[in-house]
């Protein structure tokens, strides 16, 4: 289900995906099949990790690479769930023939 919610999506972002919805900024952004495309891969990387275990290992993952990039937007970039769904959301067939915990290869 996707919301349109200004006041949910963090600022420089224009969606956010918490299990089972999809946040985007502006309504127009349905409109966007690649931007859809990825948060639809975020939604199944939290379906595999049970939601809250998706959120812990994000956070984690996102503190260590911002001790090692020094710099928030390369932090975010190289979350593995954000690899994963950035190298993918121009694949529309993507979640068709992707297997589970595909995340684990772009660590």
């Amino acid at each position: 289900m996707v919301i349109i919610s200004k006041y949910l999506v963090p600022k420089n972002y224009s969606g956010l995906t918490v299990y089972p919805f999809v946040f985007l900024k502006q309504k127009k952004l349905k409109e966007d099949i690649f931007l859809i495309n990825h948060e639809q891969i975020h939604l199944k990387q939290q379906k595999e990790l049970f939601w809250i275990f998706f959120f812990i290992w994000y956070l984690a993952e996102y503190l260590l690479r911002l001790i090692k990039y020094k710099n928030h937007y390369k932090a975010y970039k190289n979350i593995s769930f954000e690899r994963e769904a950035y190298n993918n959301e121009v694949n529309l067939n993507y979640l068709l023939d992707r297997k589970k915990f595909s995340f684990l290869k772009y660590r």
